[in-house]
């Protein structure tokens, strides 16, 4: 490849990464070079894989005590610096930001050049790294129509289209969903997010324990818990009876999520964007500990619309989740049409969308 680099600032969790990554992809078969500036932390280099370039730079939120704002202060000062003298060697024709502590000396250090910066929001709510930046962005690019707290004088600036998905779940676009009937086996996916769900492991075991016992020998559960739950989740699930498999980490779930019926699930920006990519229903608990409560909008987003159903973990217990599934769980029609509002939801050319927003030619971002 001989075009132009791009730059893309992204570090921390996976609702980052994961569109950094689906990104780069599109950038790659259009002939542009991305390279990924992101901190330290090992997520980001297992994410990217082994054909994105990946620099370090140093980077820590600056929330908390006085000592933590003042060693993120300070480490956030040294990335600046650090991603200058990285941008001034690599002359990137853009930078593109994707929110989090991680991006922010970059798209600093690219004003600071006077670079192009393009920010990327995969939330319902504009966090607060790139309501922090979001004066230094030429445009803004939204994963939601309606997107809450962009500042009054950016929001000229935005364009709403989609939260980029990875490769291995964009090809779910073309998988159908067939809701279970009769006595089918019932595949429910569970997962936790990289801020994991201990909620999940307390009250799914003796939720799904309570279900009809006619309904609770068709499940077939696959349920993420943290390492240090598995084992209890497992032996709560086999004091019931129920087939489950319970792990911290499934490193095939492309293939799981094309065989669930439903999914219950935190509903972080990259899970909100893969189960309407893949097409599939879903029981939504935000986490609420979330930065501006963003997860409560992203599920009430996907709630209005009937792709998914909305359950606070505040006041949550066994019997409102059994209640929940047993509804869900005992109206086919109405699974096959959550998951049909669900797709609706996909924006597929999410990412190509966003390589067009980049100053670029038309010609330089041709293989």
């Amino acid at each position: 490849m001989n075009g132009p680099i791009i730059a893309l600032a992204a570090g921390g969790t996976g609702g980052h990464l994961f569109p950094a990554k689906a990104l780069a992809s599109a950038l790659m078969t259009r002939g542009p070079r991305p390279v990924l500036v992101t901190d330290a932390r090992g997520e980001a280099f297992e994410i990217a894989g082994h054909d994105l370039p990946v620099h370090r730079i140093a980077a820590k939120s600056p929330s908390g005590g006085w000592l933590r704002r003042l060693t993120g202060g300070g480490a956030l000062a040294l990335g600046v610096f650090q991603a200058r003298v990285l941008l001034a060697r690599l002359a990137p024709a853009a930078v593109v930001g994707f929110g989090g502590f991680a991006s922010v000396p970059t798209v600093v250090a690219a004003r600071w050049l006077g670079l192009p910066v393009v920010l990327h929001e995969q939330n319902a709510v504009l966090g607060r790294a790139n309501r922090l930046l979001a004066r230094y962005a030429t445009t803004i690019a939204t994963s939601f129509a309606e997107t809450a707290g962009v500042p009054a004088g950016d929001q000229a600036k935005t364009r709403a289209i989609g939260n980029p998905v990875r490769d291995e779940i964009a090809t779910l676009r073309d998988s159908a969903y067939s809701p279970p009937t009769g006595d089918q086996p019932v595949h429910l996916l569970i997962t936790g997010g990289s801020q994991g769900a201990r909620v999940f492991a307390d009250i799914l075991p003796p939720a799904l324990a309570a279900l009809p016992a006619a309904l609770r020998a068709r499940l077939r559960v696959a349920q993420q818990a943290r390492q240090e739950d598995v084992a209890r989740v497992t032996a709560a699930y086999r004091t019931s009876g129920i087939d489950a498999e319970v792990s911290s980490f499934f490193g095939d779930m492309a293939r799981r999520l094309a065989t669930a019926h439903l999914l219950i699930c935190r509903a972080g920006a990259s899970t909100m964007a893969e189960i309407a990519a893949a097409g599939r229903p879903a029981v939504l608990v935000p986490y609420p500990h979330a930065m501006d409560d963003h997860q409560s909008a992203n599920a009430r987003a996907a709630a209005d619309t009937g792709a998914a159903w909305l359950l606070a973990e505040g006041p949550l217990k066994v019997d409102d989740f059994r209640a929940c599934l047993e509804r869900a769980l005992g109206d086919p029609a109405g699974l096959a049409a959550a998951a049909a509002a669900a797709r609706r939801l996909d924006h597929p050319g999410a990412a190509e969308a966003l390589v067009d927003l980049l100053p670029i030619t038309g010609e330089e971002a041709r293989p």
